[in-house]
């Protein structure tokens, strides 16, 4: 065991966060630390860093075990380019190379007893330089900074010009840099790019000390941790597994939890209507059996009330009218900034009932995109055409939507006026805003706040082509899910822009990759687009290096209306091969009634029931040959 958490406790005035909150990580355990918004779990963190003091508890870290922390935000300046920060955790390594130098110029001008002590020194520090792999560190320093996103040429660029994000990706770099036997990782994955995010995965599952993480991509949870510790109403419980091991048992144990609480509540009453009705009968005997039985319902330990989805948003949506089938097409888009191109003659369409994913590293244009498609910012070239009846829903991650002046109440009440004040107060309850939380000013919300009373106005608007930017952003684990389950009902359709994998993988039906100024098209969700992206993006978008390809294979792609016609083709035809395994079957079952009817004494000595039923026998035969015809051949 390298980290013992025991009975922490933990309130900020009197909402409790931690209840007597016990679990321990073991050596190189990878973990995740889970539970919705406000839940405590970077509190948690704080507490084990000794950044916060707790009520009650202690932790326990073993001894000569280093620790490491990354918390959500982080505070880096100074003027040393981001490869000098990061060569700071390697600063043991710097001073090792620095005494090898100098023992070399010194060994130049030793003799006799002096050199072969210094020679001495020279070959024990050059082991230790070589067992920490001090003749790669630079390669290990630029090896880190790439898989994080940055590019050489950003290698150079001083601290203090870094956006908050780009800070969080050094200081999480320089981090993994120092090697400590436990990391904390606080929300590691909210301002990496998917190629970034799968390289911290590996990294990860790879490193040889313990990780703790918390974390809302279920994604990321999945590929890399072994046990999950969840933070539930203040009390922790660990579960074996990855998030989906946990998801599956939580739900279990849940139900079970809320069966439980019924039951009790039921015993309850009952016992209660009983010593009611014994007490009734003012007898001696009765109302002594009647404080008996208190006695008992006294000793009882009552159950909490499990937390049910009425602790949770709840989100509907659906169109107030259907649109045309041709929902968008876009032709010859393009859109670049001063040193910046983003995309060239992208040509896209979009149908009813589609829900489309644009994916992309950061910075490739992705949400101008979607920007351009609202008319916020305007393309260099190309169009767009909406079909029929489209009416658009916006939900943009700067949420300027939203007018930051103006409460909850009137961001609901001003976009549509002829709702109640209880038909507003239900809307906003339901996206878990209630009492004076309504009046609250927008621009005094979080950003998950802001996301939700986003999220009411679309709702509200019954849009029929929803376009969203990073729409699960500050969203918990379960908000998420409840936004997950909404879509997949939607009966509109939906164009988003996301980096959550986990999200996309439940939810889109299409998938559009902007790589090489270029999109790519994948009919699928991401476990399909892992599948065949390296050989669709070397078709339809290669890079500078490997530009030649098109020739080579230029005769085997497919467009992308040709792949969505041979996938429909697939679909018709596994949908046509059950139909006739279905008839087949149908038709030999008669076909052994027949057999059957035809043996009994009644139906035999029948001379036209068994004329009917010959007649059906062969008719049933000459449609069997016909189906085992049809079924060889769908089957090849």
């Amino acid at each position: 065991m390298i980290l013992n958490c025991y009975n922490i406790s933990k309130a900020f005035g009197a909402n409790e966060i931690l209840k007597n909150a016990s679990f321990h990580i073991e050596e190189r355990e990878k973990a995740a630390l889970i539970g919705p918004n406000g839940a405590g779990k970077s509190t948690l963190l704080k507490i084990i860093m000794e950044e916060l003091t707790p009520d009650d508890g202690e932790v326990t870290l073993a001894k000569d075990r280093t620790i490491g922390y990354l918390a959500q935000h982080q505070e880096l300046e100074g003027d040393s380019s981001i490869f000098d920060e990061l060569l700071k955790a390697k600063s043991g390594i710097l001073e090792m190379e620095q005494r090898i130098r100098h023992l070399e110029i010194d060994m130049k001008h030793l003799k006799g007893n002096e050199l072969e002590s210094a020679m001495a020194s020279y070959s024990r520090l050059t082991h230790e330089f070589d067992l920490q792999n001090g003749y790669a560190y630079k390669s290990e320093v630029t090896g880190v900074l790439k898989g994080l996103g940055f590019e050489e040429s950003e290698f150079d660029k001083e601290i203090q010009t870094l956006s908050g994000g780009q800070k969080t990706r050094v200081a999480l770099g320089k981090l993994l840099l120092t090697n400590p036997d436990i990391i904390l990782l606080d929300e590691p994955t909210n301002h990496l790019d998917m190629d970034s995010i799968a390289w911290l995965e590996t990294y990860l599952m790879n490193y040889r000390g313990a990780v703790l993480i918390v974390s809302h991509d279920r994604y990321f949870l999945d590929k890399v941790v072994t046990k999950v510790i969840e933070i539930d109403q203040g009390h922790v419980r660990m579960f074996a597994g990855n998030y989906s091991d946990y998801s599956q048992k939580k739900s279990a144990l849940r139900e079970a939890a809320y069966h439980a609480y019924l039951n009790q509540q039921k015993e309850i009453r009952h016992q209660e209507e009983v010593i009611a009705k014994l007490k009734s009968f003012n007898r001696e005997k009765s109302i002594k059996r009647a404080e008996s039985r208190e006695k008992m319902l006294d000793k009882i330990e009552i159950l909490e009330k499990p937390a049910e989805l009425d602790t949770k948003m709840h989100l509907h949506l659906e169109p107030r009218v259907t649109s045309g089938n041709d929902v968008l097409t876009v032709e010859h888009l393009s859109k670049s900034f001063p040193e910046l191109p983003l995309f060239n003659d992208l040509n896209f369409e979009i149908y009813r009932g589609e829900r489309v994913a644009i994916i992309g590293n950061n910075g490739t244009g992705k949400t101008t995109i979607l920007k351009i498609l609202n008319q916020v910012i305007p393309p260099d070239s190309g169009s767009f055409t909406l079909g029929s009846k489209v009416h658009i829903g916006y939900y943009d991650q700067e949420h300027h939507v939203l007018h930051m002046d103006k409460t909850v109440f009137e961001e609901i009440s001003d976009a549509y006026p002829t709702l109640t004040n209880t038909e507003i107060r239900n809307v906003l309850a339901a996206f878990l805003f209630t009492g004076d939380d309504v009046f609250a000013p927008i621009h005094t919300l979080s950003g998950g706040e802001r996301g939700r009373v986003s999220l009411a106005k679309l709702m509200l608007s019954e849009a029929n082509f929803l376009i969203l930017d990073e729409p699960t952003n500050h969203l918990d684990i379960d908000s998420k899910e409840i936004l997950e389950n909404a879509l997949r009902s939607y009966t509109g359709t939906v164009l988003y822009v996301s980096h959550d994998r986990y999200f996309i993988n439940r939810t889109a039906t299409r998938i559009m990759e902007l790589t090489n100024q270029k999109l790519v098209n994948y009919i699928g969700n991401y476990d399909y687009y892992l599948e065949k992206k390296e050989e669709l993006t070397a078709i339809y978008a290669p890079g500078a290096e490997n530009a030649d390809l098109r020739e080579t294979i230029s005769d085997s792609k497919l467009s992308w209306q040709q792949q969505k016609q041979e996938q429909a083709r697939e679909r018709k035809r596994q949908n046509d091969l059950a139909k006739t395994e279905n008839a087949i079957s149908d038709l030999e079952e008669r076909d052994r009634e027949i057999d059957d009817l035809m043996c009994r004494p009644d139906v035999g000595t029948d001379p036209v029931k068994c004329t009917e039923l010959s007649k059906e026998k062969a008719e049933i035969a000459e449609k069997l040959e016909e189906l085992y015809a049809l079924w060889e051949k769908l089957a090849e």
